[in-house]
């Protein structure tokens, strides 16, 4: 199936992805790990709700841990450019069918809440409590020293029907992976922000969030935050890499958190702004799509992810095979 025409002029101008919402059942085990460990910065505080933001951002928070009974993703957060543009959004979903409501989240202004045809959650706002600057405070830097929130990469039952429907709210696809056989797609990376990726797909029990992606400034910060993790309890949250990915060229590593929400590690990709920038596509069984060089990835890489709040998944519609590791 070809994949849609970009939509250079979408209905509402998104900027880029914004943050993550997690449930988690520990906050102070979070709190170690998110924090102390990787080295997001802690914004604020509240009962049982932590805030954090990465170094270069300027924005309140990348990241919420909102202690609960269960680990739960519970909601994918986007910016876009103008109070205007979340009229316009809110117009553009509900023509489309999808649910519309108005809600309130600390430390941002008036913010939309919808879903994509799945059913994953969505959130989208315009402004969002600015801070200092702290990217030039040194000694603030610890762990992996993550510089900024990179992308969301979610499960999907039904890969065409989320490339279809993140296409007509501006996303453009960089890369895909395409089964041969029924020339469905299996996975695709979508952008807003000039990277490769702001949100991903991957044909699975969906929809779920497969994880949540920060950038770092260099594969050698990946190199110390494994020195650290396996020195400091946390050796068995390492899941996958170091390696670098044929989609994407990124140097990455994926951990997990206490409750067992994915984090990737992640640091060169490319520039992809050109309107006419033409989407790379690769073969499900090219070894070197997912794994350029380091060891294949294991099957849990394929199959767990983190369940979204008050969403049932469903088995996907593509019954195709990526190469799993033995």
């Amino acid at each position: 199936m070809p994949l849609p025409t970009p939509l250079l002029h979408p209905p509402f101008n998104t900027v880029r992805l914004s943050h993550t919402v997690f449930d988690i059942t520990d906050l102070a085990a979070s709190r170690a790990f998110w924090a102390d460990t990787l080295g997001l910065h802690v914004t604020a505080e509240t009962e049982g709700c932590l805030y954090l933001r990465a170094m270069e951002e300027r924005g309140h928070h990348c990241v919420v841990l909102r202690e609960a009974k269960e680990a739960r993703a519970n909601h994918l957060a986007f910016k876009v450019w103008e109070e205007a543009d979340l009229d316009r959004a809110a117009e553009t979903l509900a023509a489309m069918g999808r649910p519309v409501e108005w809600v309130e989240r600390p430390f941002q202004g008036r913010t939309l809440a919808s879903a994509d045809p799945h059913g994953t959650p969505i959130e989208f706002y315009a402004r969002m409590d600015r801070l200092p600057t702290i990217h030039q405070k040194y000694a603030l830097y610890r762990g992996v020293k993550p510089l900024r929130i990179d992308h969301f990469n979610c499960f999907s039952p039904n890969v065409d029907e989320s490339v279809a429907f993140w296409t007509a709210l501006g996303f453009r696809t960089t890369e895909y992976t395409e089964d041969a056989a029924t020339k469905k797609l299996w996975a695709a990376w979508m952008h807003r922000k000039g990277g490769v990726h702001d949100i991903a797909f991957t044909n699975g029990l969906g929809p779920r969030l497969h994880h949540t992606a920060f950038w770092v400034p260099t594969p050698l910060n990946i190199i110390d935050l494994l020195d650290l993790m396996s020195t400091t309890g946390y050796v068995a949250n390492i899941e996958r890499g170091p390696g670098r990915h044929g989609i994407s060229n990124a140097f990455f590593l994926y951990i997990l958190d206490p409750d067992g929400h994915r984090i990737e590690i992640y640091c060169s990709d490319y520039q992809t702004v050109d309107p006419d920038h033409e989407p790379i596509h690769w073969d499900l069984k090219d070894p070197q799509r997912q794994t350029l060089w380091g060891a294949p990835a294991p099957r849990s890489w394929f199959e767990h992810g983190s369940l979204f709040s008050g969403i049932t998944p469903r088995d996907p519609d593509l019954k195709a095979e990526p190469i799993v590791a033995p």
